[in-house]
């Protein structure tokens, strides 16, 4: 006898009972489904901080403004400045590795167009800042130097801005108000799609609602200093009653953006950079150094971890149904023992009843398999819909899901057939 026909014996013994064939592949199907659903959700966690991260830009070390930790009852006055322009230069300046340093000087302000008013973040900064961020212009273009060197009131909305005000304009050349100031609007930025990942976890906002400005238009145009502001551009104020005074001038940013020449080079770059703020700052912690490379390295690392337990979750369920196999198999052989004594009477031999059973037990794995692919697209499609987390399905999940359940069908229905294969026939006939 042929394997050929061990397996169409295999197969109609199972349509003799499909009520039990359904039940037992249930295991493997759901294992299967949760193994690709599993993967879909961690690579589309994965993809997605990729996105996030390079909105930081991987080639990039971000100095961000902080507040200064409390005195701890010290007596020693802080001479720091806070976050400056001219620390940027400095940097520039000590450090060779540095190809340029886009600033950021941040304020909230209302915008508005003919009658709407509405919340934007306006960001003064320089005329690298595209190259910077990785920014596409989705019309228009970006400022150039020369708008620095005339204190131009020039603007570029983000995307979100756009949709809000212009819905069916086209706002290249419009004119936009912010407090008593018109601005003329040359360039439109593209979407930048930021989710509540990227805002809890890596200190991003929704950039779309941004409105670029030259620095210095901002710097000696729209004064953002404190309501104590002195005549010289420069204000001093007594913080905590420690008689501490903390200096805040026209230069003062809330980002610094260091672009390095190579990325090799990031973190000997990143530890020259912290000896020279440290310099002059006074040691003062009133800023945080920031590496995206590091910031990905991290959550790569946490996202493994979570592959790595939803991947053992997922393997429970093809364990359970790997059991569930040999379980119904063992049964079945039980409840055929006197056909088995017969077709070894008539000449079968042990190869024949073990192919027959194993046989078996891969058609229910297979077509487990099958089915399960089927559910975990459609499992990864509502949890897409209804949980709204970017899921991404990799063919290789798919074909690691179906491997491991033809697999588990080989290793579960082994031991069930190999039992059949060894009854005696003589007992066999006789068995009730």
């Amino acid at each position: 006898m042929n394997n050929f026909e061990s397996f169409k014996i295999g197969i109609k013994g199972l349509q003799s009972n499909k009520t039990r064939a359904a039940l037992t592949m249930l295991g493997i199907i759901f294992g299967v489904a949760a193994v690709i659903a599993m993967m879909s959700i961690g690579e589309g966690a994965r993809q997605e901080t990729l996105q996030q991260i390079e909105l930081m830009g991987t080639n990039n070390i971000i100095i961000k403004k902080a507040d200064p930790p409390k005195n701890n009852g010290k007596s020693k006055a802080s001479f720091s400045t806070g976050l400056t322009l001219k620390d940027g230069n400095a940097i520039k300046e000590l450090n060779p590795l540095v190809d340029f340093i886009t600033p950021q000087r941040e304020l909230k302000s209302q915008v508005q167009y003919k009658s709407t008013l509405l919340e934007a973040m306006l960001v003064g900064t320089s005329s690298n800042y595209p190259e910077t961020f990785n920014t596409k212009l989705s019309g228009g273009s970006f400022f150039k130097q020369h708008h620095l060197d005339a204190y131009s009131n020039v603007c570029i909305i983000g995307a979100g801005i756009k949709e809000k005000l212009f819905k069916f304009e086209d706002p290249l050349g419009k004119k936009i108000k912010f407090g008593n100031l018109w601005f003329t609007i040359i360039g439109v930025a593209g979407e930048k799609k930021v989710s509540s990942a990227g805002i809890s976890g890596l200190g991003l906002r929704n950039y779309d609602d941004d409105v670029y400005l030259p620095i210095t238009t901002m710097m000696y145009k729209m004064d953002k200093f404190e309501k104590s502001e002195s005549q010289s551009g420069v204000v001093f104020f007594m913080a905590g009653g420690q008689g501490q005074a903390k200096v805040v001038d026209r230069n003062s940013v809330e980002q610094l953006t260091v672009k390095i020449k190579n990325s090799d080079q990031l973190k000997e770059a990143a530890h020259l950079i912290s000896r020279i703020m440290e310099r002059r700052h006074y040691n003062v912690k009133d800023y945080e150094i920031i590496l995206p490379e590091q910031l990905l390295e991290q959550k790569q690392k946490t996202q493994r971890i979570f592959n790595i337990v939803m991947g053992a979750i997922a393997g429970i369920s093809l364990l359970v149904g790997g059991i569930g196999i040999m379980n119904i198999m063992l049964a079945n052989i039980m409840e055929r023992t006197r056909e088995i004594g017969v077709r070894r009477a008539v000449g079968a031999t042990r190869k024949d009843i073990l192919m027959q059973f194993l046989f078996e037990a891969l058609t229910i794995s297979i077509a487990g398999g099958i089915l399960g692919i089927v559910v975990g697209f459609i499992l990864t499609s509502v949890i897409s819909t209804y949980a709204e987390w970017k899921t991404i399905i990799s063919p290789i999940a798919v074909v690691i899901a179906f491997i491991v359940s033809v697999a588990t069908g080989l290793l579960f229905g082994s031991y069930p057939a190999k039992k059949a294969a060894d009854k005696s026939p003589i007992e066999s006939l006789r068995y009730e």
